[in-house]
């Protein structure tokens, strides 16, 4: 899949700017005293839904409505923002969102998907499981069976590092947290479409790695398991069209450990006062696990979301096991 262009982009950045503005990038000098280096931080946890994915679905179901223009419903699979964004999304096109999710999921993201109008199916033991019950629900009720990988969700969420590289075009690398891949590729093509030079680095649970085999094997590879307290990169079976953009343009993938993830989060509490989901801590687990290549560097992080369950974080910023 050929990535957004800049015209694509921005042509992006027009829809999504109808119904949301742009996310800020911050400093905040406890966090550089602590990396020893210039961090930002991309706040995409303070975007309505609490997570980037809002961009994505925003776009794609604008184009959808354009293709489409009698559909009256579709369905997804999701571990909770990217069907967050999908009933955001969804009831601003008259659209009814159905969204699978597995069991176990937080239960915070569920109430929250309820509560913007969709549609919640409970079904297979994490997110690679609940997409068979998507494609079925697809063909039984005629619904838009919608990807959770799709060239315009990566122009969507693309939109959040467009907004971060014109803020701040001389970073020397940015750390991404990778689920199926939407968030990096978008980073990818906002890079490569303003001609900068920005390393990217990928960043994945270690109990979820399916994405740093792939990387290394240049081939997708799939893990029997992706236990993980980052939900949003609980992923056993990347796809090969984001694993293909990825390995073209991102220098490497990190694999960060859950207890290296809960205290970013803790972190990310203490020195700005943010709440930070798993995947949206995973990055600054990941700076802080190359230190000493970022000692004195401009690095970035993209705060990807902070939907995290309450119990969950008691429990991480108490220091307690994160389960």
């Amino acid at each position: 899949m050929d990535i957004p262009d800049l015209a694509e982009l921005e042509s992006a950045a027009s829809l999504v700017y109808e119904h949301m503005q742009p996310s800020p990038l911050l400093q905040w000098p406890l966090l550089r005293d602590h990396c020893g280096c210039d961090v930002w931080i991309k706040h995409e946890n303070h975007n309505p839904t609490g997570a980037f994915k809002v961009r994505g679905g925003l776009v794609y179901l604008s184009r959808l409505a354009e293709r489409e223009p009698d559909c009256e419903g579709l369905v997804t699979a999701t571990r909770g923002n990217h069907g967050q964004s999908v009933a955001f999304a969804a009831a601003r096109h008259g659209m009814h969102a159905v969204v699978v999710v597995p069991r176990g999921n937080s239960e915070d993201k569920n109430r929250a998907m309820r509560a913007l109008g969709a549609e919640l199916i409970v079904h297979g033991d994490d997110f690679d499981a609940a997409i068979p019950r998507a494609e079925q629900l697809a063909a039984e009720r005629g619904l838009h069976r919608m990807p959770s990988f799709h060239r315009d969700l990566v122009a969507g969420v693309g939109t959040y590092a467009l907004e971060m590289f014109r803020a701040q075009p001389e970073l020397d690398r940015v750390y991404v947290p990778i689920g199926l891949g939407s968030g990096i590729c978008g980073v990818v093509s906002a890079r490569n479409a303003l001609g900068l030079n920005t390393e990217i680095v990928g960043v994945v649970a270690a109990s979820a790695d399916a994405y740093a085999k792939s990387f290394v094997a240049g081939e997708v590879v799939t893990t029997a398991t992706a236990d993980t307290m980052a939900d949003g990169m609980a992923v056993r079976v990347p796809s090969a069209q984001a694993l293909e953009i990825i390995r073209a343009n991102v220098a490497r993938v990190v694999a960060v450990t859950d207890a290296e993830i809960a205290a970013a989060m803790g972190l990310l509490f203490g020195a700005t006062h943010n709440v930070a989901e798993g995947a949206g801590a995973a990055p600054l687990a990941a700076l802080l696990q190359e230190s000493a290549l970022n000692s004195g560097a401009r690095a970035a992080m993209i705060l990807s979301g902070g939907n995290v369950d309450r119990v969950l974080y008691s429990n991480v910023l108490q220091g307690e096991r994160a389960d």
